[in-house]
């Protein structure tokens, strides 16, 4: 055990033949913050461009990024393309004279098909540059939300958009604390409103406005077994901002040709799923179909806050694995997280079909929406502690 923990702590290698652990790739990956912060260390002028409020319906929620860079680089989203050439425009004139500027867009007669929102919602987004000057996010106020996502951490940036000043606040032991000294009472009680709520928002405090970005940590989905449906559902997972990590101890299917850009862990599931840590925006899927793999992950992962659980195999098999995990002292209750046979019945066939319906299946769980199964942990539960 702990020599597992010390692999997934340094990055390095693990199993028989010590074989590498694939980095992920982080343009693939395409955080907007983190790539901010590197292009930022870099030298390059950034900008970032973060949607505040939101009518009708606008393609992205509040709380989405884009950032862009002065060398025309350009991470995240705002409109999901409606009126991005516009913000990317305003955000480099921020980046030239180091105003920042509250933008509105809508559907209008001469702009639902130039600039504007054709799908009849409105948005209004702040954009904002990165530098050292009044008005701007510090260069360390950057840094130090990316730090926090790279940690899986729960942080509250609070702007004031009339002026673009910022406070961050980070979830320490479950209370959100200042970074840089005191804050307004008023503020901090908007933070935890938000952060109860789960979702970023624009607040009215002693007559300015202020926008609570929430950061959550992302959903992290670990893949038991180097599988062909893993080889699709990983990438497909990342496409929709998940982190996927793919965990065997069978080195020649773990390996960073047949996963490129996904993280891969060469070790026993059980060990491994403790010391990556399971936390409340964690899902597993079990895919190997051996029980000697299988059953020791699900055993893991029964223990843990994970929101979603899934594993692969017919229903006769699932109702063996079953009796074998209560002979391991889960009880019905516990048994009743699991979803299987993994994924919504949409009749897949293919990995690719099957990778789509367990992500559809584990979307409809985060969301509590009328196609979750019974036994799911809802989004409720997700929220109720913070980041552990």
């Amino acid at each position: 055990m702990g020599d597992v923990a010390a692999v997934i702590q340094q990055g390095g290698a693990y199993g028989p033949e010590q074989a590498m652990m694939a980095d992920p790739d982080p343009d693939a990956a395409g955080d907007p913050l983190a790539l901010a912060a590197r292009w930022q260390a870099g030298g390059e002028a950034v900008a970032l461009a973060t949607v505040v409020e939101t009518w009708g319906s606008a393609p992205c929620p509040a709380g989405s990024v884009m950032a862009i860079g002065a060398g025309g680089r350009i991470a995240g989203s705002v409109s999901g393309g409606c009126v991005e050439a516009a913000v990317i425009e305003a955000a480099l004139e921020t980046v030239r004279d180091g105003t920042p500027q509250l933008l509105s867009y809508g559907v209008s007669d001469g702009s639902a098909w130039s600039v504007g929102l054709a799908c009849g919602g409105t948005i209004r987004v702040f954009v904002q540059p990165v530098a050292e000057q009044g008005g701007a996010m510090t260069p360390a106020t950057l840094d130090r939300l990316a730090e926090a996502q790279a940690a899986r951490g729960l942080a509250v940036l609070a702007t004031r958009l009339a002026d673009g000043g910022q406070l961050l606040l980070r979830d320490r032991d479950g209370q959100l604390l200042a970074e840089d000294g005191a804050i307004p009472e008023a503020v901090l009680a908007a933070a935890e409103r938000a952060v109860a709520a789960g979702r970023s928002r624009l607040d009215e405090i002693a007559g300015d406005e202020w926008f609570l970005g929430v950061a959550m940590p992302a959903v992290r989905l670990l893949i038991v077994g180097a599988v062909h449906i893993a080889q699709a559902l990983a990438p497909m997972a990342r496409l929709l901002g998940m982190q996927a990590v793919v965990i065997d101890p069978r080195a020649g299917l773990a390996t960073a040709e047949r996963f490129p850009g996904t993280e891969l862990v060469p070790a026993w599931p059980d060990d491994a799923l403790r010391a990556l840590g399971i936390d409340r925006h964690s899902a597993v899927v079990v895919l190997t179909h051996d029980a000697k793999l299988d059953d020791p992950a699900l055993d893991a992962a029964l223990a843990s806050p994970a929101f979603y659980i899934g594993a692969l195999g017919s229903r006769g098999t699932q109702g063996a694995r079953r009796e074998r995990l209560r002979a391991l002292g889960h009880d019905t209750a516990a048994l009743a997280r699991i979803h299987g046979p993994v994924g919504l019945p949409i009749g897949a066939i293919g990995a690719g079909e099957i990778a789509l319906s367990i992500l559809a299946e584990l979307v409809a769980v985060r969301r509590d929406a009328a196609l979750a199964a019974p036994g799911a942990v809802p989004s409720t539960v997700l929220l109720a502690g913070r980041g552990g």
